[in-house]
Protein backbone atom coordinates (compact mmCIF):
# COMPACT_ATOMS: atom_id res chain seq x y z
CA UNK A 1 0.00 0.00 0.00
CA UNK A 2 1.07 3.20 -1.18
CA UNK A 3 1.45 6.10 1.48
CA UNK A 4 -1.21 8.16 -0.82
CA UNK A 5 -3.38 5.52 -0.63
CA UNK A 6 -2.71 4.99 3.55
CA UNK A 7 -3.08 8.70 3.92
CA UNK A 8 -6.09 9.09 1.68
CA UNK A 9 -7.83 6.18 4.21
CA UNK A 10 -6.99 7.33 7.01
CA UNK A 11 -8.81 10.71 6.04
CA UNK A 12 -11.88 8.53 5.58
CA UNK A 13 -11.63 6.42 8.58
CA UNK A 14 -11.61 10.01 10.59
CA UNK A 15 -14.54 11.25 8.54
CA UNK A 16 -16.57 7.49 9.51
CA UNK A 17 -15.86 8.49 13.02
CA UNK A 18 -16.93 11.87 12.80
CA UNK A 19 -20.85 11.60 13.43
CA UNK A 20 -22.80 11.58 10.02
CA UNK A 21 -21.20 9.15 8.64
CA UNK A 22 -23.34 9.75 4.93
CA UNK A 23 -22.68 13.62 5.22
CA UNK A 24 -19.29 13.00 6.07
CA UNK A 25 -18.33 10.77 2.83
CA UNK A 26 -20.15 12.31 1.01
CA UNK A 27 -18.46 15.72 1.59
CA UNK A 28 -15.17 13.64 1.66
CA UNK A 29 -15.94 12.50 -2.13
CA UNK A 30 -16.90 16.49 -3.06
CA UNK A 31 -13.89 17.58 -1.56
CA UNK A 32 -11.93 14.79 -3.64
CA UNK A 33 -13.48 15.62 -6.83
CA UNK A 34 -12.79 19.19 -6.14
CA UNK A 35 -8.91 18.46 -5.66
CA UNK A 36 -8.81 17.04 -9.06
CA UNK A 37 -10.72 19.22 -11.05
CA UNK A 38 -8.79 22.50 -9.43
CA UNK A 39 -5.42 21.05 -9.58
CA UNK A 40 -3.67 22.74 -12.25
CA UNK A 41 -0.99 19.89 -13.11
CA UNK A 42 -2.34 16.76 -15.09
CA UNK A 43 0.56 15.00 -14.47
CA UNK A 44 -0.56 15.41 -10.78
CA UNK A 45 -4.00 13.91 -11.35
CA UNK A 46 -3.08 11.58 -13.91
CA UNK A 47 -0.72 9.49 -10.73
CA UNK A 48 -2.85 10.22 -7.99
CA UNK A 49 -6.22 9.73 -9.27
CA UNK A 50 -6.07 6.17 -9.10
CA UNK A 51 -5.32 6.40 -5.14
CA UNK A 52 -9.00 8.67 -5.29
CA UNK A 53 -10.83 6.25 -7.36
CA UNK A 54 -9.58 3.22 -4.70
CA UNK A 55 -11.47 5.40 -1.78
CA UNK A 56 -14.43 6.01 -3.54
CA UNK A 57 -14.75 2.76 -4.12
CA UNK A 58 -14.19 1.89 -0.57
CA UNK A 59 -16.70 4.55 0.57
CA UNK A 60 -19.63 3.05 -1.83
CA UNK A 61 -18.40 -0.50 -0.55
CA UNK A 62 -19.79 0.72 3.19
CA UNK A 63 -22.65 2.78 1.57
CA UNK A 64 -23.69 1.13 -1.25
CA UNK A 65 -26.91 2.80 -1.92
CA UNK A 66 -25.79 6.17 -1.07
CA UNK A 67 -26.56 7.98 -4.50
CA UNK A 68 -23.96 11.01 -3.59
CA UNK A 69 -21.08 8.71 -3.24
CA UNK A 70 -22.19 6.70 -6.35
CA UNK A 71 -22.41 9.84 -8.67
CA UNK A 72 -19.08 10.94 -7.30
CA UNK A 73 -17.40 7.75 -8.42
CA UNK A 74 -19.02 7.83 -12.18
CA UNK A 75 -17.90 10.86 -12.43
CA UNK A 76 -14.24 10.51 -11.42
CA UNK A 77 -13.82 7.31 -13.16
CA UNK A 78 -15.34 8.76 -16.01
CA UNK A 79 -13.28 11.97 -16.13
CA UNK A 80 -10.05 10.06 -15.39
CA UNK A 81 -11.09 7.63 -17.88
CA UNK A 82 -12.15 10.28 -21.38
CA UNK A 83 -9.23 12.77 -20.27
CA UNK A 84 -5.83 11.17 -18.57
CA UNK A 85 -5.86 7.49 -19.95
CA UNK A 86 -4.34 6.70 -23.58
CA UNK A 87 -5.01 2.90 -23.14
CA UNK A 88 -8.03 1.73 -24.92
CA UNK A 89 -8.51 -1.18 -23.04
CA UNK A 90 -8.01 0.87 -19.80
CA UNK A 91 -9.84 3.00 -20.84
CA UNK A 92 -12.96 0.62 -21.57
CA UNK A 93 -12.63 -0.92 -18.27
CA UNK A 94 -12.85 2.55 -16.58
CA UNK A 95 -15.77 3.61 -18.03
CA UNK A 96 -17.57 0.73 -18.05
CA UNK A 97 -16.99 1.40 -14.01
CA UNK A 98 -18.27 4.75 -14.29
CA UNK A 99 -21.31 3.69 -15.86
CA UNK A 100 -22.23 1.01 -13.70
CA UNK A 101 -22.32 3.44 -10.69
CA UNK A 102 -24.15 6.01 -12.30
CA UNK A 103 -26.71 3.72 -13.32
CA UNK A 104 -26.72 2.53 -9.83
CA UNK A 105 -27.28 6.18 -9.11
CA UNK A 106 -30.09 6.60 -11.63
CA UNK A 107 -31.89 3.47 -10.05
CA UNK A 108 -32.45 4.76 -6.43
CA UNK A 109 -33.86 8.26 -7.85
CA UNK A 110 -35.30 6.99 -10.99
CA UNK A 111 -35.78 3.06 -10.68
CA UNK A 112 -39.24 3.91 -13.54
CA UNK A 113 -36.55 5.00 -16.24
CA UNK A 114 -33.53 3.12 -14.84
CA UNK A 115 -35.96 -0.49 -15.90
CA UNK A 116 -36.55 1.35 -19.60
CA UNK A 117 -32.80 1.92 -19.80
CA UNK A 118 -32.47 -0.96 -22.44
CA UNK A 119 -35.98 -0.46 -23.45
CA UNK A 120 -37.46 0.37 -27.50
CA UNK A 121 -37.01 4.25 -27.53
CA UNK A 122 -40.37 4.87 -27.78
CA UNK A 123 -41.01 3.35 -24.17
CA UNK A 124 -37.76 5.30 -22.91
CA UNK A 125 -38.07 8.85 -24.11
CA UNK A 126 -41.84 9.45 -22.09
CA UNK A 127 -40.06 8.39 -19.12
CA UNK A 128 -38.20 11.38 -19.50
CA UNK A 129 -40.84 13.94 -18.96
CA UNK A 130 -41.66 12.95 -15.31
CA UNK A 131 -38.02 13.77 -14.57
CA UNK A 132 -37.98 16.94 -12.44
CA UNK A 133 -35.52 19.32 -11.33
CA UNK A 134 -34.77 17.65 -8.15
CA UNK A 135 -33.76 14.25 -9.29
CA UNK A 136 -31.43 16.25 -12.38
CA UNK A 137 -28.01 15.10 -10.39
CA UNK A 138 -28.52 11.50 -11.56
CA UNK A 139 -30.21 12.10 -14.65
CA UNK A 140 -26.88 13.96 -15.82
CA UNK A 141 -24.44 11.94 -14.45
CA UNK A 142 -25.92 8.74 -16.36
CA UNK A 143 -26.28 10.87 -19.47
CA UNK A 144 -22.27 12.11 -19.10
CA UNK A 145 -21.14 8.58 -17.95
CA UNK A 146 -23.27 6.90 -20.42
CA UNK A 147 -21.04 9.06 -23.03
CA UNK A 148 -17.69 8.67 -21.91
CA UNK A 149 -18.85 5.02 -22.03
CA UNK A 150 -19.75 5.36 -25.91
CA UNK A 151 -16.70 7.75 -26.70
CA UNK A 152 -13.95 5.37 -25.75
CA UNK A 153 -15.98 2.51 -28.16
CA UNK A 154 -16.42 4.72 -31.20
CA UNK A 155 -15.79 2.33 -33.05
CA UNK A 156 -18.43 -0.31 -32.05
CA UNK A 157 -21.85 0.61 -33.87
CA UNK A 158 -23.86 -1.10 -30.76
CA UNK A 159 -22.00 1.53 -28.58
CA UNK A 160 -22.98 4.77 -31.47
CA UNK A 161 -26.76 3.15 -31.83
CA UNK A 162 -27.13 4.34 -27.65
CA UNK A 163 -26.18 8.08 -28.49
CA UNK A 164 -29.67 9.09 -28.93
CA UNK A 165 -30.72 8.16 -25.43
CA UNK A 166 -28.06 10.01 -24.18
CA UNK A 167 -29.17 13.43 -26.04
CA UNK A 168 -32.58 12.79 -25.15
CA UNK A 169 -31.47 12.73 -21.65
CA UNK A 170 -29.05 15.68 -21.84
CA UNK A 171 -32.10 17.60 -23.93
CA UNK A 172 -34.31 16.83 -20.71
CA UNK A 173 -31.61 18.44 -18.58
CA UNK A 174 -31.56 21.75 -20.47
CA UNK A 175 -35.51 21.94 -20.78
CA UNK A 176 -35.41 22.30 -16.78
CA UNK A 177 -32.11 23.89 -16.06
CA UNK A 178 -30.53 25.47 -19.00
CA UNK A 179 -27.28 26.50 -17.49
CA UNK A 180 -26.84 23.45 -15.62
CA UNK A 181 -23.44 22.14 -14.23
CA UNK A 182 -22.13 26.15 -15.84
CA UNK A 183 -23.35 25.39 -19.23
CA UNK A 184 -21.71 21.65 -19.38
CA UNK A 185 -24.67 20.02 -20.32
CA UNK A 186 -24.80 22.27 -23.60
CA UNK A 187 -21.18 21.53 -24.40
CA UNK A 188 -22.12 18.06 -24.50
CA UNK A 189 -25.11 18.74 -26.75
CA UNK A 190 -22.95 20.76 -28.66
CA UNK A 191 -20.67 17.92 -29.01
CA UNK A 192 -23.52 15.43 -30.34
CA UNK A 193 -25.94 17.77 -32.14
CA UNK A 194 -22.49 18.41 -34.75
CA UNK A 195 -21.44 14.94 -35.67
CA UNK A 196 -22.51 15.45 -39.16
CA UNK A 197 -22.53 18.34 -42.32
CA UNK A 198 -25.38 19.39 -43.56
CA UNK A 199 -25.09 17.59 -46.93
CA UNK A 200 -25.52 14.36 -45.01
CA UNK A 201 -28.58 15.38 -42.57
CA UNK A 202 -26.62 17.05 -39.81
CA UNK A 203 -27.61 20.15 -38.04
CA UNK A 204 -24.71 21.91 -37.20
CA UNK A 205 -26.30 25.44 -36.17
CA UNK A 206 -28.23 23.82 -33.70
CA UNK A 207 -24.79 22.44 -32.29
CA UNK A 208 -23.74 26.16 -32.82
CA UNK A 209 -26.15 27.77 -30.51
CA UNK A 210 -25.37 24.86 -27.84
CA UNK A 211 -21.57 25.53 -27.62
CA UNK A 212 -22.69 29.54 -27.17
CA UNK A 213 -25.14 29.20 -24.95
CA UNK A 214 -21.91 26.77 -22.63
CA UNK A 215 -20.00 29.94 -23.17
CA UNK A 216 -22.37 32.19 -21.94
CA UNK A 217 -23.57 30.24 -19.05
CA UNK A 218 -19.51 29.73 -17.63
CA UNK A 219 -19.33 33.37 -18.10
CA UNK A 220 -16.58 32.46 -20.93
CA UNK A 221 -14.38 30.25 -18.19
CA UNK A 222 -15.14 26.98 -19.52
CA UNK A 223 -12.33 27.02 -22.17
CA UNK A 224 -13.37 23.90 -23.43
CA UNK A 225 -16.22 25.03 -24.59
CA UNK A 226 -14.34 27.37 -26.60
CA UNK A 227 -12.20 24.58 -27.67
CA UNK A 228 -14.50 21.95 -28.81
CA UNK A 229 -16.56 24.90 -30.71
CA UNK A 230 -13.91 25.20 -33.02
CA UNK A 231 -12.82 21.09 -33.52
CA UNK A 232 -16.68 20.24 -33.69
CA UNK A 233 -18.29 23.57 -35.73
CA UNK A 234 -15.89 25.65 -36.90
CA UNK A 235 -13.73 22.98 -38.76
CA UNK A 236 -17.04 21.17 -40.04
CA UNK A 237 -18.55 24.64 -41.87
CA UNK A 238 -14.85 25.28 -42.41
CA UNK A 239 -14.83 28.68 -41.10
CA UNK A 240 -11.07 29.55 -39.96
CA UNK A 241 -11.58 32.89 -38.77
CA UNK A 242 -13.95 31.57 -36.01
CA UNK A 243 -11.27 28.80 -35.48
CA UNK A 244 -8.65 30.52 -34.97
CA UNK A 245 -10.46 33.02 -32.82
CA UNK A 246 -11.78 30.56 -30.48
CA UNK A 247 -8.75 29.08 -30.08
CA UNK A 248 -6.33 32.46 -29.34
CA UNK A 249 -9.02 33.47 -26.90
CA UNK A 250 -8.05 29.52 -25.09
CA UNK A 251 -4.70 30.55 -25.09
CA UNK A 252 -4.62 34.33 -23.86
CA UNK A 253 -7.01 33.03 -20.84
CA UNK A 254 -6.05 32.31 -17.43
CA UNK A 255 -6.73 28.48 -16.81
CA UNK A 256 -7.50 28.66 -13.15
CA UNK A 257 -11.33 28.62 -12.42
CA UNK A 258 -12.78 26.80 -9.52
CA UNK A 259 -13.98 23.16 -10.71
CA UNK A 260 -12.29 23.93 -14.06
CA UNK A 261 -8.86 24.42 -13.82
CA UNK A 262 -7.77 20.54 -14.74
CA UNK A 263 -10.29 21.11 -17.96
CA UNK A 264 -9.39 24.72 -18.82
CA UNK A 265 -5.45 23.17 -18.95
CA UNK A 266 -6.04 20.37 -21.33
CA UNK A 267 -8.60 22.66 -23.26
CA UNK A 268 -5.02 24.92 -23.30
CA UNK A 269 -3.17 21.99 -24.78
CA UNK A 270 -5.70 20.86 -26.99
CA UNK A 271 -5.77 24.65 -28.23
CA UNK A 272 -1.84 24.57 -29.32
CA UNK A 273 -2.11 21.50 -30.83
CA UNK A 274 -4.85 22.39 -32.87
CA UNK A 275 -3.89 25.79 -34.33
CA UNK A 276 -0.56 23.92 -35.01
CA UNK A 277 -2.58 21.30 -37.95
CA UNK A 278 -2.51 21.93 -41.15
CA UNK A 279 -6.66 21.44 -41.18
CA UNK A 280 -7.88 24.67 -43.63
Amino acid sequence: MTAAIRLLLLFAAVALTSGCTSLATGRLADNLSRAMLDQDDPETVRAGTPAYLLLIDSLIGESPDDGRLLRAGARLYGAYATALVTDPERGRRLTGHSLKLARRALCIDLPDLCRQLDAPFDRFQPLLEQVSSGTLPSLYGMAVSWAGWIQVRSDDWNALAQLPRVEAMLQRVVDLEPDYDRGRAQLYLGVLRTQLPPALGGKPELGRHHFELAIRYSGGRDLMAKVEYARRYARLVFDRTLHDRLLNEVLAASPEEPGLTLSNVLAREQARRLLDEEYF
